[in-house]
This record gives C-alpha cells, structure tokens and sequence, in this order.
C-alpha cells in the first residue's frame, strides 16, 4: 500500500513539475518577444516591405534571434520577409550539414555562402594570437556583399545586451572612448543598415531558450582561436557585479540610453566655450553644489563621516 501511495505521490509530484516548467518556458518565450518587438519598435529597425538577412552562425545568440523574429513576423502588422544566411569558413571539422537540415525543417528560405577565410587568417595571424578580430572583420565585409546578392534591406545580428555592455567597458578600459554597440547603425560604407534585435536580451536568457528550443548548437572554437581574454575579463567582471550588487548592470545598461553631453567633457557634443550665465533658472542644470546626503556638516548636531582610504575601506576599488 505504502508503495503504491509513494508513486501516486512522485506521480503529482512530477506533474506539478512539468507544469511549472511548462509555464516558466511560456514566461521566458513571451519575454524574448516582448523584448525584442521593443527593441525593433524603439529604434524603428524593420520597416513594412524589409528584407531582413539575418546572420545565422549555428550559435544559440543567432539560432533564437531567427526563432524570435519568425514568431513576430506572425503577429506584426506589416509586412516583412526573412532569410538566414550563414558563412562557411571552411573551419576544420564544421559540419556543413547542420545549419541547412535545420532551416529546411523549420522552411526558411537560406543561403549558405562559402569562403574560406580560415586559411587567410592562419596565414596572417601569428600562432597563438586571437584570430576574432581579422575573421570578424572578413566576415563583415563577405555579408555585406551578400546582403547586396540577395536584396536585403536589413542585416540582423545576433548581439545581446551583455555584447553591448562588454564592448561598452572594452572601449572605455582600453580604447579610452565611451562607445559601445549600437543596436542599429549603417554600414561604413553607407549601404546598409545594421540591427542587433536581441539589444535588450539578455545572454543568461538565450542560454535558457537555446536549451529549452533543442537548437542544434555549432561550436564557435572549431578554428582553434584563443578566446578574448580582455572581452572575458569583462565579461566575468559583469557577471560578479550583478551577483554582488544586483541592478548593477541593469542600471548602467540604461545610462547608455540617459546621455546628457552636458555633463560629459566632449567639447564636439556640447558647446562648453559658449557657455554664459544667463540668469535664468534651469531645472536641468548642474546640481554639483547641492547638498548631497552624505555631506559632512560642521553645525550643532552634525555628524563627520571619515573617509578611509582605498585599502582600509570596505567598498570595492573597482565601485
């Protein structure tokens, strides 16, 4: 009897778990979508009429931009055609057969372009050495002529809201520029317009929908590069940030939409030497002499805060 009422219980047990499993794959479904169609309507990045290529590279970040985009395109009230293209590189051992067996299963129109840029990059590139940067910038040009090819009016990329964060810190701590990743641009060579749909994303969340959507995952390693070290520094940076002080990111991910040129010090965004005082109030002017909370106060009453130094004090040196 006892066994009996044991498996009736793991029977319930295991279908309550389904059950939320199954709502919280609806939650994360209906979130990617949301944040997505945002993202498209903030920055106006598919227009009726589009053509959107997007960039499929075998990775869960691309497979989910496809997938998400394919569910918009259902509920959109215009009128937009897809194409997923992927470059060939000619990497040792890239199975060649994955990404256009998945595409045919889901009837997607596709190109798969072949070039083999491997070769030139090992060429170039000295043994040991990141090769990302030279491939990145081959593969760009490839897609671009691509897009031409096959009339597209838009190039969608897979880069989430970590990528925009990391460049944003990579190009500050080693670039010296407060420049990040745009979630739609045009082409240096003025020809085409660039949109990163999963802006808002996160990457924790593409992982999760990768897994739940069985995408037959591509390696990104096959070509033997060493990773980004700087780009992983920053990355593992971010993730201990948002363990230790949670709304961290969150909050400097949205400062790169609350930019105010006239607390920065770029003299070409803002006309510094033409600043007069008017004597006029403005309620978005510099408040740097207000009182702020932790002011030290010398009146009765008053409380002096010491402030310690860096290796006495308990705030991170990095805050």
């Amino acid at each position: 009897m006892s066994n009996i009422v044991t498996s009736e219980l793991k029977a319930g047990l295991t279908a309550r778990q389904a059950e939320k499993a199954a709502f919280e794959n609806n939650k994360l479904h209906k979130r990617l979508c949301r944040q997505v169609g945002q993202a498209i309507g903030d920055f106006n990045m598919i227009e009726d009429g589009d053509k959107v290529m997007v960039c499929l590279s075998g990775g869960k970040d691309s497979y989910a931009l496809l997938d998400i985009l394919l569910t918009l395109r259902e509920r959109a009230p215009i009128s937009f055609d897809i194409v997923a293209v992927n470059l060939d590189q000619k990497q040792p051992n890239f199975p060649g057969h994955v990404l256009p067996d998945y595409l045919r299963s889901i009837e997607v129109p596709f190109h798969i372009e072949e070039q083999d840029t491997y070769s030139i990059v090992k060429r170039v590139i000295p043994e040991g050495k990141t090769t990302c940067s030279l491939c990145s910038r081959l593969r760009r040009g490839i897609l671009y002529r691509v897009a031409d090819e096959l009339g597209a009016t838009k190039v969608a990329l897979g880069h989430h809201r970590d990528d925009i964060m990391e460049t944003f810190f990579l190009n500050m701590f080693f670039g010296s520029k407060l420049k990040g990743m745009p979630a739609k641009l045009v082409s240096d060579d003025g020809k085409h317009v660039v949109i990163r749909p999963l802006a808002y994303v996160r990457e924790a969340d593409t992982e999760r929908y990768a897994a739940l959507k069985n995408f037959p995952i591509i390696p990104c390693d096959l070509c033997g590069s060493q990773e980004n070290l700087q780009r992983k520094q920053i990355k593992g940076m971010l993730r201990e940030w948002e363990k230790k002080f949670p709304g961290r990111v969150e909050n400097i991910f949205s400062s790169l939409s609350t930019v105010i040129p006239s607390h920065l010090m770029d003299r070409s965004l803002f006309e510094f030497s033409q600043l007069k005082a008017t004597g006029i109030a403005n309620p978005d002017g510099d408040i740097a002499f207000d009182e702020a909370p932790c002011a030290t106060n010398t009146g009765p009453g008053s409380v002096v805060i010491r402030l310690q130094r860096a290796e006495d004090s308990d705030i991170d040196s990095d805050d």
